[in-house]
């Protein structure tokens, strides 16, 4: 089930990022440059890692593995127990190549703010790597109240990078954004403190318990049950939690204003990786802990997610602004997520896990090009735009692969995800899959006809000034769109990690695919 390592490889992966901001922020005010250059030293250390704990990874081995078990607060039976399985080794990945492009991207976002005193600079990385390190802790998490804190410990970095560095509406959309979310946090901690008492009743468990592993063991042998009322209510406690992070139609409201209101690089970081963890949440915790809930509720969750989906792709059509436009294409592809989780079939949750990590490399690369763009011309206005590829050609052109990935154009990344949720959804729900496509013929609606507006015809007045992507610029969007088309050709080396993670756990939840539907053949004489 689980190795445990005799070297703290997870231990070092989250702290590195924590020490290091706590490092960055008491630097002197004067040593701005100094700051930025640290801070990308420390994420380009983090990927490194990563990188190594992917090569280490085995995945015909153990379930989880780079195990970390030590006692915490035994007398409330928590412990500090760390392990990654293959969906968590992807976002661990993800999480770790996007932070130090997005540092990067946001090179001189923070140099005109007055920070922590006069540390502008200091705190906008110092924020950053703390979001990234509370992400990786909760994805490398097996304690239940461990994953809590961190869940809910990730929002303050959050909530100052909107409030302290974005525009104009900031402070509102920061506002809303952490009310949404310690909401969910606050009934999820609720179902946290119910399922403590139920294990602490129980007689399959010496005493209350928090691993992860060993109430998902008694419920998988049968030897740990739930009554159905309780079972059903603790699953909602954390589904609803997971349900605003990731978000979730109609719990979406707080995304679209955060992520028009924050700087690009910090919308990404919001909507490609802390916002990840919700999905994750539902695939790691709902799942395995209340497999009979999620079952009795997921023609429930699977209805809603398929509106997710269309609603985000009609409402993205009607967007005038362009940053809130693709903000809205998100709430579709998180619909897309979470249809692929609760359709509980092998393709359908390996397409889900796949989609985690192609949504944030394509939602990454589309946002900021448009931020790029956007601070060029001052305005987030598509009418305001026109004509750019003729006087931004590679800034278009990138616009234009990004756009077509958003879309899942064969060939690059995301199309093999979200075939993958499509085909998995048909074999046990082909009336939602049938609505689901529905948002293919839209999102190429949206994103060509948002391209045609920015970026063809003749060039716009206020536009001739356009200049196309720097250097700096395109060393970050370089290698998204390698990505797109490297996992688009081979997702191979994805998949060989995310399937037997996913196989794991529909043999843990007792659900296989299934079977395929054999055509009666009549033979006439």
């Amino acid at each position: 089930m689980s190795t445990v390592s005799n070297f703290p490889w997870l231990t070092l992966l989250w702290a590195i990022p924590v020490v290091g901001a706590a490092v960055i922020i008491v630097l002197p005010a004067s040593s701005r440059q100094f700051a930025k250059y640290a801070g990308l030293v420390v994420a380009l250390a983090v990927l490194v890692l990563s990188l190594a704990l992917a090569g280490r990874f085995d995945p015909k081995g153990a379930q989880f593995q780079f195990v970390e078990n030590h006692p915490w607060i035994p007398s409330f039976g928590t412990g500090y127990i760390l392990g990654l399985d293959g969906i968590a080794l992807a976002l661990v990945v993800l999480t770790a190549v996007l932070v130090p492009l997005l540092l990067i991207a946001g090179w001189n976002d923070a140099d005109d703010r007055p920070g922590l005193a006069g540390r502008g600079p200091h705190s906008y990385i110092a924020l950053t790597l703390a979001v990234e390190g509370m992400v990786l802790m909760s994805l490398a998490a097996l304690d239940i109240l461990l994953f809590y804190v961190f869940f809910e410990a990730m929002l303050i970095p959050m909530y100052f990078l909107i409030g302290g560095f974005g525009g104009s509406n900031r402070s509102k959309a920061a506002v809303k954004f952490l009310l949404y979310n310690l909401f969910g946090g606050l009934v999820m901690l609720a179902a946290v403190i119910g399922l403590y008492v139920v294990t602490s009743t129980s007689k399959v468990f010496a005493a209350g318990t928090f691993d992860f592993r060993a109430i998902a063991d008694a419920v998988a042998t049968g030897k740990f049950t739930l009554q159905p009322g309780i079972a059903n209510a603790l699953f909602l406690g954390f589904m609803f939690a997971f349900a605003v992070k990731a978000p979730l139609w109609p719990f979406h409201r707080w995304l679209p204003g955060a992520a028009v209101e924050a700087t690009p690089a910090s919308a990404v970081l919001m909507m490609a990786v802390m916002d990840k963890v919700g999905t994750f949440g539902m695939l790691r915790y709902c799942l395995p802990l209340f497999p009979d809930a999620a079952t009795y509720f997921r023609p429930l969750i699977i209805t809603l997610a398929v509106i997710g989906i269309v609603y985000g792709a009609i409402l993205a059509i009607g967007q005038t602004d362009v940053m809130r436009l693709i903000a809205y294409t998100s709430i579709s592809h998180f619909g897309f997520i979470i249809l692929g989780i609760f359709v509980m079939t092998s393709q359908g949750q390996s397409g889900s896990t796949l989609y985690m990590v192609n949504h944030g490399i394509s939602t990454a690369a589309l946002f900021l090009i448009a931020g790029f763009l956007v601070s060029r011309r001052g305005t987030r206005a598509i009418a305001a735009y026109g004509g750019v590829q003729k006087v931004a050609p590679i800034l278009a052109g990138t616009f234009l692969v990004s756009g077509l990935a958003t879309l899942s154009l064969p060939g690059l990344a995301p199309f093999i995800s979200e075939f993958l949720v499509l085909i998995g959804t048909f074999t046990r729900y082909p009336g939602f899959a049938v609505c689901a496509t529905v948002a293919l013929v839209l999102s190429a609606l949206y994103v060509l006809w948002m391209y045609q507006r920015m970026m063809t015809g003749p060039v716009k007045e206020g536009n001739e000034g356009v200049h196309d992507l720097v250097p700096r610029e395109l060393l970050v969007v370089a290698p998204l769109i390698a990505l797109l088309i490297g996992l688009g050709i081979y997702p191979k080396i994805a998949l060989d990690v995310i399937n037997p993670a996913v196989t794991a756990t529909l043999t843990s939840i007792h659900q296989p695919d299934p079977a395929p539907a054999v055509a009666e053949v009549v033979i006439r004489r």
